[in-house]
Parts: structure tokens; C-alpha cells; sequence
């Protein structure tokens, strides 16, 4: 399967995801075909265009008088129901459905109501129900089984809606964007809507900079104006891993302390390798005010991220974290079992041959043996070479 980086330096929606990914390649006729199957009596125009001098794609939801149910107010088990009947894969019919979910749980908290009294307005219409379902079905026309996301621009100003004047982002497009990065750039109108955060948010792994991948197809979605100020374009990035083997995405966070004693960093350290952390290391560093202090640096998985950020302000004294994304390259390795005259070693081995023994193993047999952990780290490396393995 392949990665989509979704690029939302203007925002997005859910007629711009549609637009970006068949732009991106995904086939237009099958996709309109699919979406007929949803028996909205909608019809769908897919045309080329350009924001400011970038060809992208628009794609557009029109609403026949004479066709669809006539509603403009739905209960999410309606919408529901309709993407359940339609004529879409089970994996299309799957991430709309939770698109759905999150965008009524995040509307029912809004309102302050239960999640099945929610009156879905404008998100409920025919075309933004065709513009989440449409958006499920070009990723699996795609292929994508990873999505990621761009910070999103937000945009500024006020919106004016079925509940009046409100400012942006709108509540349920702040409440669904709540932990992510976001920020405002350019003209004073609403860039991300409620539909367009509920994509992004639903089925995006992770929020930041670009992962490691091989860029295969690109592709732009036209937004409905064009600014002076930038190019109004959801961009989507289509490729390959480069190989989870040799490059991920990871969190890094970094915290400066300077009135933490060591049994305090020590035991903070356990915690967070407890807590899933790749890694914890702990530096002696020169602070302001000649004050001798720590870096605590901690390697994770993006979406341990918030967790182990809360677990830090929880265990150390520290009133503020950088946290940043970051590349991280690991070569591909294996692990082999050996024979040694104290017991078995795990030997891990890289692709180019380099090798190590398990140090938690060594351990185990040094405290067992009660010889030296250099002697039993010897036995365990001539022990592996005499197997001629590789």
C-alpha cells in the first residue's frame, strides 16, 4: 500500500481532498460511479483549473432539484445507513463511517447534547456526505494505507453558519483539530471546514512535516476562490515508503531542568521507557545564570507523543517541552538465537552483517554465572562467529 501526505498550507476540505486525489491519480469515472451508489440523486463534475497559476483539479457536488431525499438536516445512524448500502469497498465504507463518528462526537461536545440528537446541517447535506465518502474512495482507488497531514491553515475571520456569525476556525472545527498544529495565513475567511478537519483528523497518522517516501503522483484540489495571497490548493503527495527498515517518523522531546535531582531524572527516565519511549538519554548541559543543568531528550513514536509529554511534566519539574519531528534511519536487523556453555544469547544482526549480543540476555547469565559481563559478552560474540552465520 502507499503513503499520502496531505499538504493543508491552505486549509482543506472535503471537496478539496476529492479534487487532490483524483488529480493525484485516482480514477474520476469509478469514483462518480461510486458515489451514485449512494442514491443521493446528486450528480458530480470533476474540471481542471488553476489558483494562481497551479492546474489542479475541481471537483463539485450538484444537487438536482428533482432528485435526493430532500433533507437537509440528518442523524448520524441516516448517514450511516446510506454509506452501509452503498456500492463502496468495505475499507471506503469503514473510514467514512468513522469520519462520520468523530465529526458528530465532536459537534455533539460543541452543543452540549448526546451524539444521536445531533443535527448534522450543513455536514448532513448531500454534498458534504458525498465529499467524505468520495475522499474514502480515492485513497482506496489509490491504494493509501497510510495518511498524513501538513499542519492545517485555518484561516481567519468569522463564518457565517446555521448558528449565526461564528469565528474560525468554526467550534466543531476547533474542538476536531484540538492537539494538532495549526495556524492562520492569508486572507481573512475560512480556510479548514468541519468536513475537511474530520478527514484529516480521522485518518491521518500523524500531523508534521513530510515522512520518508518516494513521491510517485502529486496532486492539487482547487479550493472554491482564488487569492491573491497564495495558491488556494490542497496539494496530495502520493508514494512509497522508503522503507520502515531504514526510515521513520519520530517525535523528539527536549526539556531543559535545572532543579531536578538525579533520583528524580533517574526515575523519570524508567517511567518513560516504561511508557513506550525508543529512547531517553540525559546530558549535563550550562545554563542561564552559569546554572549547571540537564537536557532530558526523548525519542518516540508520533502517536505517544501527547502521552509521554504529559508524563514528563508529571515526573520532572520542567514548564516547557520543544517538541519537533524528526527522520530517524535504522538499519534492517534480525535476531538469531545461540549457544553459549552458560546459557542461550539473542545475537542481533544487521543487514550488513554487524552484530551484537542482547545486553538484557548477557545480563541474565553474567548475575547467573556470577562471571564477569565482559567474559559472558565475549563468549556470546565467539560463539556466533563460530556458527559462520550471517
Amino acid at each position: 500500500m502507499k503513503v499520502c501526505y496531505l499538504d493543508a498550507f491552505s486549509g482543506i476540505s472535503g471537496d478539496m481532498t476529492v479534487g487532490a486525489l483524483i488529480d493525484a491519480g485516482a480514477d474520476a469515472p469509478r469514483l462518480v460511479q461510486s458515489l451514485e451508489s449512494l442514491g443521493t440523486g446528486a450528480s458530480f463534475t470533476v474540471e481542471k483549473t488553476k489558483r494562481r497559476g497551479i492546474a489542479g483539479s475541481k471537483f463539485r457536488v450538484v444537487i438536482n432539484k428533482d432528485g435526493g431525499d430532500g433533507k437537509t438536516h440528518r442523524h448520524l445512524p441516516h448517514i450511516l445507513d446510506l454509506i452501509a448500502k452503498a456500492s463502496i469497498s468495505d475499507r471506503a465504507k469503514q473510514n467514512a463511517s468513522r469520519v462520520f463518528q468523530r465529526l458528530g462526537e465532536a459537534e455533539a461536545k460543541v452543543h452540549d447534547i448526546p451524539i444521536e440528537k445531533v443535527h448534522f446541517h450543513e455536514v448532513g447535506a448531500v454534498d458534504s456526505i458525498c465529499d467524505i465518502v468520495g475522499a474514502c474512495i480515492g485513497l482506496d482507488l489509490l491504494d493509501v494505507g497510510e495518511l498524513y497531514s501538513s499542519p492545517v491553515n485555518v484561516g481567519s475571520g468569522t463564518v457565517k453558519t446555521e448558528h449565526g456569525v461564528l469565528p474560525v476556525p468554526a467550534p466543531a472545527t476547533a474542538e476536531l483539530l484540538s492537539g494538532k498544529p495549526i495556524y492562520a495565513r492569508g486572507p481573512a475567511l475560512e480556510l479548514t471546514t468541519p468536513t475537511g478537519a474530520a478527514i484529516a483528523v480521522t485518518l491521518a497518522t500523524d500531523f508534521g512535516p513530510l515522512p520518508p517516501m518516494r513521491v510517485i503522483a502529486s496532486g492539487y484540489g482547487a479550493g472554491d476562490h482564488d487569492f491573491s495571497e497564495h495558491a488556494n490548493v490542497l496539494r496530495a503527495l502520493i508514494g512509497e515508503k522508503s522503507g520502515a527498515a531504514e526510515s521513520t517518523t519520530v517525535a523528539v522531546l527536549e526539556a531543559n531542568i535545572d532543579d531536578s535531582s538525579p533520583q528524580v531524572l533517574g526515575y523519570a527516565m524508567e517511567r518513560l521507557l516504561e511508557a513506550g519511549a525508543l529512547d531517553v538519554t540525559l546530558a549535563s548541559i550550562q545554563m542561564k545564570k552559569s546554572r549547571p543543568g540537564t537536557l532530558l531528550s526523548v525519542i518516540a513514536k508520533p502517536e505517544d507523543r501527547e502521552a509521554l509529554a504529559r508524563l514528563i511534566f508529571e515526573e520532572t519539574s520542567t514548564l516547557g517541552l520543544r517538541i519537533y519531528a524528526a527522520e530517524r534511519r535504522v538499519k534492517a536487523r534480525h535476531s538469531v538465537e545461540i549457544s553459549t556453555a552458560h546459557g542461550t544469547v539473542r545475537i542481533k544482526v544487521s543487514e550488513n552483517g554487524t552484530f551484537a549480543p542482547e545486553y538484557e540476555d548477557c545480563r541474565k547469565l553474567a548475575r547467573e554465572s556470577g562471571l564477569p559481563l565482559k567474559q559472558i559478552l565475549a563468549e556470546a560474540n565467539l560463539a556466533y562467529l563460530r556458527t559462520g552465520r550471517t
